[in-house]
């Protein structure tokens, strides 16, 4: 990361400085995602800048391979902010990962205890519990009613031509 400091404003040092070790530690895991935010929008921003450049370059040189090299500093932003979204999402990675590790800890633990919501239990006003009932039956769907419909409609006049011979 340090490679490439010498490039960044200083407004994007800021954001830079953020990703210090002890900054990112002290952050949970909504502040991660606002930080993970703002480092994206500035890495896709140096990268369209970077690329809008080549782009009029290979216009003026005639070969792409000719203009790649001619990024300049917009090519290193984007690099370093590249290596910044990459240190901020594994830090997220890890947050998120352990908060579902805590939050599903709690909820066996709740569930173990007899406190869940679950079925059979005696949450419900009166204290009452759920009887065993019956399943309900799965009906297969292509995903929308009206072809559902239409499906049922086309094999009737099938059946319907067959019935009339």
């Amino acid at each position: 990361m340090d490679d490439y400091l010498w490039v960044l404003k200083d407004d994007e040092l800021d954001l830079v400085r953020e990703l210090e070790p002890k900054r990112l530690k002290a952050l949970d895991e909504d502040g991660l995602l606002d930080l993970h935010r703002r480092v994206r929008r500035a890495r896709n921003k140096h990268v369209k800048n970077y690329r809008r450049k080549a782009a009029r370059n290979v216009e003026e040189l005639g070969a792409r391979g000719k203009a790649a090299p001619k990024g300049g500093k917009s090519r290193w932003r984007a690099a370093a902010f590249e290596e910044a979204l990459s240190m901020v999402s594994g830090r997220l990675a890890h947050v998120a990962h352990a908060q579902a590790e805590a939050l599903k800890d709690e909820r066996l633990a709740k569930a173990r205890a007899g406190r869940s919501a679950g079925p059979g239990a005696s949450d419900r006003p009166g204290g009452k519990k759920v009887g065993p009932g019956r399943a309900r039956s799965h009906q297969k769907t292509t995903g929308g009613k009206k072809r559902d419909a239409s499906t049922r409609a086309q094999g009737a006049r099938r059946q319907g031509k067959r019935d009339s011979k």
